[in-house]
């Protein structure tokens, strides 16, 4: 591992320009911020204000499921529509509906007697938004910064800062302010968002730019513009399975979110308020933060030349986020494990983000995301809901002692694939389709004159040959 390792096949290229010299990647950096800072704040405020009405904890959980379940029906939906209309068309409007429904729940709890099914319902409709959001924001980075990692590392610094300072934010205005009052403080954070999206009209679309073939396929590229939505998905599946080391790590990670990231945080946040107190949790909680901002920091410098390895070996350290309630460490010792868990997480998240965005032909990426995001996301509220019963029948610890095992085992069948360890990095992202030697049948459509390719994307095809 290099921190300047941008030898391509065939010679040697400059370092991409930083992302602060886009004005395009300062205004998607203030808007993603933007709502980062919402979507912590929003958790916390919607807690609180259902636990006030009295709905008690179920309540919570209600209003918390009403929020997922469309994320998770629609998420895909959300990924063909980004390609078809562009990711800052889909974002600017999922944003100016969450703007509505915070302002709507502001009013509600301001006139008093507010119910759990409106609560529920206006929760429905931000998270629909937000499925139309998620999307695209893997296909805007490309578009607006040139040094696609490190404007990655800064996206990531900023959601861990957004982490840190939410809840406190939100917490903060309902002790002193009001509640009503943080909801129309979130709607101004989402308003803000789509400030700073609406200007990125002029982006390219995604359907402007065609979908090539898969290398060993018909090579040419194709014209999806009259393609229904049933075709698109296909198409967006079809990209997806085509390359082994993506699917290898998505499958592999739902496995991960079952075992792993679905009992560590609820039996590993009781084990700790249990160990150290709920302030002592709190300290552990901050130290974990501080640890993504580090390791967002380290995906600015460090420019592996496989970058799946590099974030694969970072996330071991993660692995002793479990082990350390389990085992019982000490405040100290807990502390530092938090930290350390935080950078490998952060810094893994880093080199696939960077990955997935500089290898995926921008023309179908936000369907390719919207696999990525449904396939890590699915299984990891069944992990949280099955953690509670298991550990009632064999033991917190020990339920985390078997998931901080199963992480060790799945990054070690990861670092196993040939497919993704062999994976290299790209500099610049992919114009046209990217190749794979297994791509399977190519979809039949009007095909259309391939554009001649820049010395750039000829050489990041090289690279990856």
């Amino acid at each position: 591992m290099t921190t300047d390792d941008t030898v391509a096949a065939g010679g040697t290229a400059a370092p991409p320009s930083s992302p602060w010299r886009s004005p395009r990647f300062r205004l998607f950096f203030t808007a993603r911020s933007a709502s980062l800072l919402a979507d912590g704040m929003l958790m916390v405020s919607v807690t609180t204000s259902v636990l006030g009405a009295g709905f008690g904890a179920t309540g919570v959980g209600y209003a918390l499921a009403a929020w997922m379940a469309p994320i998770v029906v629609l998420i895909l939906f959300g990924g063909v529509l980004a390609d078809r209309f562009t990711p800052q068309v889909m974002m600017v409007g999922a944003d100016a509906v969450r703007v509505v429904t915070m302002l709507v729940m502001a009013a509600l709890f301001a006139g008093g007697g507010v119910r759990l099914w409106q609560i529920m319902a206006l929760m429905g409709v931000s998270g629909a938004a937000t499925a139309m959001f998620q999307p695209g924001l893997a296909s805007i980075v490309p578009r607006v910064a040139e040094d696609i990692q490190r404007a990655n590392a800064l996206l990531r610094i900023s959601e861990s800062m957004a982490t840190l300072i939410g809840p406190g934010l939100a917490g903060f205005l309902v002790a002193y302010w009001d509640l009503a009052g943080s909801f129309v403080v979130i709607a101004a954070a989402y308003a803000v968002s789509a400030g700073g999206l609406l200007p990125l009209r002029r982006l390219a679309a995604g359907g402007a730019e065609k979908s090539g073939e898969e290398e060993g396929g018909a090579g040419g590229a194709v014209d999806e513009t009259d393609d229904p939505m049933w075709r698109r998905l296909a198409t967006g599946w079809h990209e997806f399975r085509s390359r082994t080391w993506l699917w290898g790590v998505i499958s592999l990670w739902a496995v991960y979110g079952l075992f792993v990231f679905g009992p560590s945080l609820p039996l590993g946040a009781a084990l700790l308020t249990e160990q150290h107190g709920a302030t002592g949790y709190g300290w552990i909680a901050s130290a974990d933060g501080l640890g993504t901002i580090i390791g967002g920091l380290l995906g600015m410098r460090v420019r592996p030349r496989r970058p799946l390895v590099a974030g694969v070996c970072a996330m071991f350290f993660f692995a002793l986020n479990p082990l350390a309630p389990a085992l019982g460490w000490n405040f100290t010792l807990t502390a530092v494990t938090g930290m350390v868990a935080g950078c490998g997480f952060a810094f893994w998240g880093v080199m696939w983000a960077t990955s997935v965005q500089s290898h995926i032909p921008l023309a179908v990426l936000s369907r390719v995301s919207a696999y990525d995001i449904a396939g890590s996301i699915m299984v990891i509220p069944l992990g949280r809901a099955l953690a509670g019963p298991v550990a009632e029948s064999f033991g917190a610890d020990r339920v985390l002692l078997f998931s901080s095992a199963v992480s060790f085992v799945l990054l070690g069948a990861m670092l196993c694939v040939p497919a993704i360890r062999g994976l290299t990095r790209l500099d610049h992202p992919k114009r046209d389709a990217a190749a794979d030697p297994d791509p399977g049948p190519p979809p039949t459509r009007k095909p259309v004159r391939e554009p001649e390719r820049g010395a750039d994307e000829e050489a990041s095809a090289a690279a990856e040959a």
